[in-house]
C-alpha cells in the first residue's frame, strides 16, 4: 500500500494527514474506512491534509466525494487542506473544487471551523 494515514486532534477538529497516492484499491479503501469510522465515532469536523499526496486517480476522487457526502449526511464537514499543485490542478479540471471547501493550509482550514462555531 502506498498511502500512509495519521490522525491527530487539534481542538475539536480531527486532522487526517495523508501521505502517498490516493488510488483505486487498498489506498482508497483504507482512507474510506478510516474516515467513515471517525465519523461514526462522532468526529464530524474533519480536515484532510493532502500536503503529502502526490497523485490521485479517478477512484481516489470518487472516494473523496463519497467521504464528503458521508460527513455532510452525518451533520459534519470534511475540508481539504494544503493541496499539492498536481492535486489542486486535478480538482480544478474536474470542477470538484466547487464542491469541496479547499484551503491553502491546514491552519486556514482549522480557522474556518472556529469561525463557523462562532457564527
Amino acid at each position: 500500500m502506498q498511502l500512509r494515514l495519521n490522525t491527530r486532534k487539534v481542538g475539536d477538529v480531527l486532522v487526517v494527514d495523508c501521505n502517498g497516492k490516493i488510488v483505486f484499491g487498498e489506498e482508497s479503501a483504507a482512507l474510506r474506512d478510516m474516515v467513515k469510522r471517525l465519523i461514526e465515532e462522532k468526529n464530524t469536523s474533519l480536515v484532510l491534509n493532502l500536503s503529502g499526496v502526490n497523485y490521485i486517480d479517478s477512484g481516489g476522487l470518487g472516494t473523496l466525494v463519497g467521504l464528503y457526502t458521508t460527513a455532510q449526511n452525518a451533520g459534519g464537514a470534511l475540508k481539504l487542506a494544503a493541496l499539492t499543485q498536481r492535486v489542486g490542478d486535478l480538482l480544478q479540471v474536474t470542477k470538484l473544487v466547487t464542491i469541496f471547501e479547499v484551503f491553502d493550509s491546514e491552519e486556514q482550514a482549522l480557522e474556518s471551523f472556529r469561525k463557523g462555531a462562532a457564527a
